[in-house]
């Protein structure tokens, strides 16, 4: 190949590196838009959905995942900090966007100055966010058994107090479910315990004469197991890209269609023999004569370490093969022996549709030992999301 042929494969026509030169990932935005839909289907009209866009949309991209959202007629967001909220005002000037994670008083400002809503979790820190001068809009996040954030469910007193301060406008109550993906005896007795908590919580504050405004509870599984509880919000997460947590069913059958497809290019082929090592630390021996393929992706892209010898998979031209040896930083090799046509720039989908084959993000989460939620948002900044 010489400098020109070189150059037209890896630039593109504003002189910058193609998008699609070593490893990327794809985003189906008609996907979302059904995801959306088919959500929107297992709910009531007269409930919103808050769609949560942290970690960059799950690794999806939030600029352009937020702007079809609002074509599809969400109004309303969920992120962890209020950077990821800042960074969202840019896209969805009129949307409601809650900030659940922690806010460093000092920054109050952007909350104020970016209409950005903020979860409060207790008494001090409602507090805190009261005496910076800035007038607040919260939403107060009771604990109902999670343990992780907000006021006790039994501390009514706490949660009262919160609604007290002259410079906080409580917009809404909030809870998160432990474990509403389990569908046992015991998930099931301890999600309606946390629900019942939830709701003594808001009919005291009601009789009392307190605007409790918007209600939420159910996360992507809560809508899909407890279709019965209905509030003013619904927060889906992993859901929304057409994946579940882990290769689990739900009480209410889903339609959702994967959004995210991940791929990658084939760097090299070549043979080995019978007795030669694959990758570091030789945790791979060819037992007979093998063709390898090595792919330019890695864990430093967000492909995980931990498939190594697990039983990864990669599919080239329509067909399955097997990720042997070590994950590399930015390298993984795949036995093509059983794959005649092969080459150097042939497209390799470590998650995704090619030809009749599909590899599941489930799958991927399943070899790592993990879940998808740590798959997506994991992956890399430096893989360009490609739209289409």
């Amino acid at each position: 190949m010489d400098e020109r042929e070189i150059r037209l494969v890896y630039m593109s026509n504003n002189s910058t590196p193609c998008q699609q030169g070593r490893a990327w990932i794809e985003i189906d935005l008609d996907a979302l838009a059904h995801n959306i839909a088919d959500i929107r289907s297992k709910i009531p009209k007269s409930t919103g959905i808050m769609a949560v866009v942290k970690a960059n949309a799950y690794g999806h991209g939030v600029e352009k995942v937020a702007e079809r959202m609002i074509c599809e007629g969400v109004k309303a967001f969920a992120v962890t900090s209020v950077v990821e909220g800042v960074q969202l005002r840019e896209v969805a000037p009129d949307s409601t966007i809650l900030v659940m994670g922690y806010t460093h008083p000092g920054d109050a400002r952007w909350l104020y100055e970016c209409n950005l809503s903020q979860l409060v979790v207790d008494d001090i820190y409602a507090k805190a966010l009261n005496d910076t001068g800035y007038n607040l809009r919260v939403h107060v996040a009771i604990d109902t058994g999670m343990n992780r954030l907000g006021v006790e469910s039994s501390n009514f007193e706490e949660v009262e107090k919160v609604f007290k301060y002259a410079d906080l406008t409580v917009e809404g109550i909030a809870t998160h479910l432990s474990s509403p993906d389990g569908q046992n005896d015991s998930d099931t007795g301890v999600t309606r315990m946390q629900i019942e908590s939830f709701m003594t919580v808001v009919c005291r504050l009601k009789e009392k004469g307190y605007n409790v405004g918007k209600l939420h509870a159910m996360s992507s599984y809560g809508i899909f197991n407890y279709p019965e509880f209905n509030y003013d919000y619904v927060r889906p997460g992993i859901m929304l890209y057409g994946v579940h947590s882990i290769d689990d069913k739900t009480k209410v059958k889903t339609e959702l269609r994967p959004v995210l497809s991940l791929k990658a290019i084939v760097a090299q082929v070549r043979r080995i023999k019978a007795g030669e090592s694959v990758s570091y630390g030789r945790t791979f021996t060819a037992e007979k004569p093998m063709k390898i393929a090595t792919v330019s992706i890695g864990y430093a892209d967000g492909f995980p370490r931990q498939i190594s010898g697990n039983g990864g998979m990669g599919i080239v031209n329509g067909i399955k093969a097997p990720v042997v040896g070590r994950v590399c930083m930015d390298m993984i090799m795949l036995d093509v022996t059983a794959i005649e046509q092969i080459k150097a720039g042939d497209t390799v989908t470590l998650i995704g549709k090619d030809g009749n084959e599909e590899i599941r993000c489930e799958e991927v989460a399943k070899t790592a030992g993990t879940i998808t939620n740590d798959i997506l948002s994991g992956l890399s900044s430096r893989l360009p999301r490609i739209y289409r």
